[in-house]
């Protein structure tokens, strides 16, 4: 995630967006077909201006809309992100793009009518170039190791797991803040990639936590001090079958 491109971590944001706010996919979708109808006019030299201003309007209000979304997750999780959890360290949460700032700066409205005159006065460069210059499909979701003061695609691979889990741990506790019900947890081949003081502190988190995780392996070793705490499946030749705990 964090030695991706910019869409990784947008994609991995808006998922965190998708769980509070389910409209979010749809405007989403319909930016970026706006953006895409656009840029095929621009790309043909349409002289069509009430359809590209129409296009450009869609873009305008789904695009504010998505900003304001993805930057009140950020806050809100920001605040949960900071506190340091044993050895998953505090995080710093940060939203970084042209829109975004506008709207820290200014009213929506006052976002929209700079993002519309920026489309505007972009035509042409975006005809040769595609897509646009400016819009939420440009911002970047930062992260910084809060105890390091350090970016996080500069640690170390193992702080940038802690990282991540810290992430997701806090937003199942902002979850459960807001909404009074802890999420599912799908944590796919994640004790393997957990030294042993990470792997035995998620299990502690989990279990405190006292929602539904579903944790995979290869290495039933990995899970042993889950043992009177969790059940246990052995899936092979596509069938699910229950494992009795050993003495």
């Amino acid at each position: 995630l964090f030695v991706d491109g910019k869409s990784a971590r947008r994609r991995f944001l808006d998922r965190l967006v998708f769980g509070y706010d389910p409209a979010h996919a749809g405007r989403i979708t319909a930016y970026e077909h706006a953006m895409r109808e656009r840029a095929r006019l621009l790309r043909d030299h349409s002289r069509d201006a009430t359809w590209l201003t129409g296009l450009e309007d869609t873009m305008v209000t789904k695009g504010i809309a998505v900003a304001a979304a993805r930057l009140d997750l950020v806050d809100r999780l920001g605040r949960y992100c900071r506190a340091a959890h044993g050895p998953f360290p505090g995080a710093g949460l940060e939203i970084d793009g042209t829109v975004e700032h506008w709207l820290r700066q200014h009213p929506a409205l006052t976002a929209e009518d700079q993002y519309r005159a920026s489309l505007l006065s972009s035509r042409e460069s975006d005809g040769h170039t595609g897509g646009a210059r400016v819009g939420p499909h440009k911002s970047d979701l930062h992260v910084r190791h809060l105890s390091k003061d350090q970016e996080a695609e500069i640690c170390s691979t193992g702080e940038q797991k802690a990282l991540l889990i810290s992430i997701i741990l806090a937003d199942a506790r902002m979850t459960a803040a807001e909404r009074g019900r802890v999420p599912v947890l799908l944590l796919d081949e994640v004790a393997a990639h957990l030294d042993e003081e990470r792997r035995d502190a998620l299990f502690v988190d989990l279990i405190a936590l006292g929602g539904q995780a579903w944790l995979t392996g290869t290495d039933d070793s990995l899970f042993s001090r889950l043992r009177g705490h969790a059940q246990f499946y052995a899936v092979a030749d596509a069938t699910v079958t229950p494992v009795s705990e050993p003495d």
